[in-house]
Formats: structure tokens, C-alpha cells, sequence
């Protein structure tokens, strides 16, 4: 690139045109094709591989280390006991270094109460990338390579295609910058693609030091005299959100959308640094990425909010970790729906749905942590079990949905229930890219 054309685009970087680089266009090529259930809908991947065992079925111990504990850590989600032994979850009190506290419970009626599970649903793929794939699409594409955008459309095309929804009404928050995430955004297909994507922002990296450096001050720099940090701003941004040559001429957006989320990062940066911010009151990790998306859902009441979690990842080497990721993760998901109750503008028009990419093996691998707890990785057909749910307006309360002896759903059964929610489920269906076995999940109650 000639230096001039670089000063000119990174100028218009500082300014604020590009600072989260997935900004799109707004527009409706069709109309409606379903009266909505809700007028927003926040999608939470419990990701990082959730062993069925260890979860839903409230084995913890009993079913992975040989040991007779079983017991529910996930009492924000799910009716249930906790262990009455071996509590390796939770967290280390001040002044008790050697005791695990679990969590207490932060809803005051569980999801299970308050909406339906899906006990035993059947997930796309036993890898990370192909089962976010499959919840992002709702499609079957399986083997596709990291570093390449989805081939079918995602969740975020669908809702701006057919629901008219600006940029701004949809986001992707992701837990890294790694693995292609930053792509699930919107598809490669020549019918949807960029134009039709979803804001995205991996918040421990934009609001991390290397985007405090670049962003916080959103100043305009001199192309003369501040050479040096607008390369370390474009070097920052690419690295952030995997802009490639091609990508960039579908991104734009209007003026008072480019506005808005230029002062919403300064906003956040400036809470951040006066702990402001509305995250868990047990956060880190996965409950720092789920406090971000609270405050995006604040800001900017976005029809359609996709998170991603993925910290119980660790279960490959530290299955104590993982219990301890899975607890920190109910716990955040209790927060994120108690804290929708309490923006005006989606209390009761909010429904949330929630599942795992994946599951984990049925048998362990042979890494062993501090308590000689074996680690599980995933990839058998046990990696294949998984769960789901969803709670709010036109959701039936109290209700269980499948068992072990009878699975019912898959996992691509979310895109299509997010377009039944919206009200453009036919167009969905129309469009032809979903898994042909896929159905919304108020039909398959």
C-alpha cells in the first residue's frame, strides 16, 4: 500500500469509522413471515465442550473419577442437590485459602422453573469450530477449515436479511480472537455475507492493555506527526478482527451508528477504569466476557445478541478446573438473565436460549491434575450428547423436553428457533442452507 493511501485509511480508522470493523447496513428485502414471540433474543454458547455426564445429569464424580459423589453444580440452570462431598468448584474465600466455597445461587428460581430444557439433544460435530459453526449457521457444513469465513449464512444474516435489522441491533461477543472466531460473523455466501453480518468485539482484547493503548482516548492522530501510533492502531485492529483484503468494502455504516459505538468504547473504557461495569459478582474469564455483553445489551438493546463462553475448555487437562469453569459459567448465565430483568426496554420481551457446542468422551484421557482427577477430551459419539434450553415470553415454564433413552432435538434447532422468535422463520426455512433435519423448538415440544 502507497503511504499516502495508508495515512488517508488509517485517518479514517482513528476516527472512529472502523474501530470495531464489522459495522454494516441496515435493510429489509422481505417482510416478516411470522408474527414474533419476543423482540429480542440474547443466544449464550455454553462452549468449550460440556460433558453430559458431569451437567445435565448431575453425576459430577460419580460418572468421571470413580468416585460415589453426584451432585448438581449447576443450580442457577437446573433443579437439583448440590454434592454433599469433594467440592472442588466454586471459589477461595479471603482469609480461607485452603477452602472451596461453592457459589451461591443468584437466581431466586432456576431456569429449569422458569422455562424449558432440552435434556438430551444431539450436537453436529465433537470439535470446537464445527459445532460453533453448526450453532452460528444452523447447517450441517462439517470439516471446514479454520481462517475461513462460514460457507452457509449465520444467525446475524438471517436477522438483518429478513428481519431488517440495522448493524447496531445485532453482535457477536466472542471470548478470543483465536480459532476463527472473529468469522463467524457473517458467511462467505455471494447472498448474504459481510453486508448482512454482525458487529463483533472479543472484549479482552478491545477493552485489554493492547486496546487501551489503541483506543481508549479514540483520538484523531496527525498523519504527519503521529505516524508511529497509527501503525501500532492498524497493526492492533488487524490482528483483532482478522481484517483481510476483501473484507473491508462491505463494511460501513451510518453516521449515527459510527457515532454511538465510538462513544460507547470510550463510555466503557471509562467505567471499566470506575468499576461501573455490570458484570457477575464472581466474574473473570468467561464472567467478564458475559459482563461485557451486559453492558452491550445497556447500551445498544440489540434485537439479537450472540456471547460465546469457553473457559470448561480446560477439562482436557484439569478436570477440577473444568467443574470450577462450568460452576463460574451457571453462575454468569443466572446474572446475564437476571440483569435483562432490569433494562426496561427487554424485561419481558426477552427470550435467551442457551446450549454447548459439544459435548466431552465418554471415557477420560490420561492427564491427571492436582487432585489425580483425569481430564476428558471430545471427538466420540459421547461428545456428540448435549442439552439446551430457553426461557422467557412464549416459552412454557417447568418443562423438561427428552431424556437418555429419548433424545429429541439438534443443536442447529437454535437458528431456526431464533427466527421463529423474530418472526421470519419461513424466509429461514426458504432460503434452503439450514440442516434438513432441523426444526424450531416450539415444534418439537
Amino acid at each position: 500500500m502507497k503511504r499516502r493511501d495508508f495515512v488517508k485509511k488509517t485517518a479514517a480508522l482513528a476516527a472512529g469509522s472502523v474501530v470495531l470493523p464489522y459495522i454494516l447496513p441496515s435493510g429489509s428485502l422481505f417482510a416478516q413471515s411470522n408474527a414474533p414471540l419476543a423482540e429480542h433474543v440474547v443466544y449464550v454458547l455454553f462452549g468449550g465442550g460440556l460433558r453430559q455426564q458431569d451437567s445435565i445429569l448431575q453425576r459430577y464424580l460419580s460418572d468421571s473419577q470413580n468416585f460415589n459423589v453426584a451432585g448438581n453444580i449447576l443450580y442457577n440452570m437446573l433443579e437439583g442437590a448440590p454434592p454433599a462431598s469433594k467440592i472442588a468448584y466454586g471459589t477461595t474465600p479471603s482469609g480461607q485459602p485452603d477452602g472451596i466455597q461453592p457459589i451461591p445461587k443468584i437466581l431466586s428460581q432456576t431456569l429449569q422453573k422458569q422455562g424449558t430444557i432440552f435434556a438430551e439433544m444431539r450436537a453436529i460435530s465433537g470439535g470446537h469450530y464445527g459445532g460453533l459453526n453448526s450453532l452460528i449457521t444452523g447447517s450441517r457444513v462439517e470439516g471446514q477449515g479454520l481462517k475461513v469465513r462460514p460457507v452457509n449464512p449465520t444467525v446475524f444474516e438471517y436477522a438483518r436479511r429478513f428481519g431488517g435489522y440495522r448493524a447496531t441491533d445485532t453482535w457477536f461477543i466472542g471470548n478470543t480472537i483465536g480459532n476463527s472466531v472473529p468469522l463467524l460473523n457473517s458467511s462467505k455466501h455471494p447472498d448474504f455475507g459481510l453486508t448482512y453480518g454482525a458487529n463483533f468485539f472479543a472484549p479482552n482484547v478491545t477493552f485489554g492493555s493492547d486496546g487501551y493503548a489503541a483506543l481508549s482516548n479514540a483520538k484523531i492522530y496527525h498523519p504527519q506527526e503521529e505516524l508511529e501510533p497509527m501503525y501500532k492502531m492498524k497493526n492492533f485492529l488487524d490482528n483483532s478482527f482478522n481484517i483481510k483484503k476483501g473484507d473491508m468494502p462491505g463494511i460501513r455504516n451510518t453516521d449515527d451508528e459510527r457515532t454511538k459505538i465510538k462513544e460507547f468504547i470510550a463510555s466503557t473504557f471509562q467505567r471499566q477504569a470506575a468499576g461501573q461495569l455490570p458484570m457477575p459478582p464472581v466474574s473473570g474469564g468467561d464472567g467478564s466476557t458475559i459482563g461485557y455483553a451486559a453492558e452491550v445489551l445497556r447500551v445498544f438493546k440489540p434485537k439479537l445478541l450472540v456471547v460465546n463462553m469457553s473457559n470448561i475448555d480446560g477439562c482436557h487437562g484439569n478436570f477440577t478446573g473444568y467443574l470450577q469453569a462450568m460452576h463460574r459459567a451457571d453462575h454468569a448465565l443466572g446474572f446475564l438473565w437476571n440483569y435483562i430483568q432490569s433494562i426496561p426496554e427487554m424485561s419481558g420481551k426477552t427470550i435467551m436460549c442457551f446450549v454447548p457446542e459439544c459435548g466431552r468422551n465418554l471415557q477420560h484421557n490420561p492427564i491427571i491434575d492436582q487432585n489425580d482427577w483425569y481430564g476428558y477430551d471430545h471427538g466420540d459419539a459421547n461428545s456428540l450428547r448435549v442439552f439446551g434450553g430457553m426461557v422467557g415470553p412464549n416459552v412454557q415454564s417447568n418443562l423438561m423436553v427428552g431424556s437418555e433413552s429419548n433424545p429429541i432435538g439438534v443443536v442447529t434447532d437454535f437458528n431456526l428457533t431464533i427466527a421463529e422468535i423474530l418472526g421470519y422463520k419461513s424466509d429461514v426455512q426458504s432460503a434452503g442452507f439450514i440442516d434438513p433435519n432441523a426444526k424450531s423448538l416450539f415444534d418439537r415440544i
